[in-house]
């Protein structure tokens, strides 16, 4: 398909095909790491692209306190003012619990061990860096070096 003088003479003659070659290139790239998680919590602010799913591992504790707040202290009235919050909140706040403790299911299912954490892959982690982008990148020369 090239020829001799390389494939630059082909981007030249084929200016279509380079783009093409471009575009599954970007794409390829995606694909590798394709699953990006950021494990943290609200004390430990990430920098990541919108993009990026980030969990925020406190979130279940901070939605149980908006549960709990301005409670009485009989547990019969207490208990019933929550089953009206459940309820008031309806599918959104379900979606949220359910979510919330998703991540910490995960993040324990992983062997998360520290925060933050950013995950590629279900496979490598770089723990403390808060620049997802730059731990992105330490995994991707990871993955370069290694077989």
């Amino acid at each position: 398909m090239f020829t001799r003088s390389g494939p630059t003479t082909v981007r030249h003659r084929r200016p279509w095909l380079y783009s093409v070659i471009t575009c599954c290139t970007l794409a390829a790239a995606n694909v590798m790491a394709a699953d990006i998680r950021v494990f943290t919590d609200r004390h430990h602010p990430v920098d990541a692209p919108a993009s990026v799913r980030v969990v925020e591992l406190d979130t279940p504790a901070r939605i149980e306190v908006e549960l709990a707040a301005n409670l009485p202290t009989d547990p019969t009235r207490a208990a019933a003012i929550v089953q009206q919050r459940l309820q008031d909140g309806g599918a959104d706040l379900q979606r949220r619990l359910a979510d919330a403790y998703q991540g910490v299911t995960d993040a324990w299912s992983l062997g998360v061990t520290q925060i933050p954490a950013v995950v590629v892959d279900q496979r490598y982690v770089v723990y403390g860096e808060r620049d997802v982008a730059r731990a992105l990148a330490r995994i991707e020369e990871y993955r370069r070096t290694q077989p």
